[in-house]
């Protein structure tokens, strides 16, 4: 669940969102330790046999902005609740925005990923 700032916001700031089923959020990873930011390649998820990759081929959150986003699926909206599901961060997680996901916004040409990418998230989810 994301539960929003009562102090900051009312409820007003959801209106509508019910109707999105794929919200995305950008969020911080506040449990980084900023002295654990790498820049360097790296192997993906620590997999030995993948080829190393740059900070911005990866998804992970030794990251040196330390953001996160993630699409997830809004299940309701009670008040300043979001009752959400395959949301990719931690509980209790910062939670800096929050965008409707909207079709014309995808990608107008075919996505593409490197195999490594395609078999280490076939893991994940």
């Amino acid at each position: 669940m994301i539960r929003l700032d009562g102090e900051t916001f009312t409820a007003s700031a959801v209106l509508g969102l019910e109707g999105f089923s794929h919200p995305e959020v950008v969020f911080l990873f506040d449990r980084i330790d900023p002295a654990k930011v790498r820049t360097d390649p790296r192997h993906p998820r620590g997999n030995p046999s993948a080829a190393p990759v740059g900070i911005f081929a990866h998804r992970g959150p030794n990251r040196p902005n330390r953001l996160g986003v993630s699409r997830y699926r809004l299940l309701a909206v009670d008040g300043l609740n979001l009752h959400v599901a395959d949301l990719d961060a931690l509980s209790g997680t910062p939670i800096l925005g929050i965008k409707p996901y909207l079709i014309e916004c995808a990608p107008r040409h075919p996505v593409t990923q490197p195999a490594w990418a395609t078999e280490l998230m076939s893991s994940c989810y």
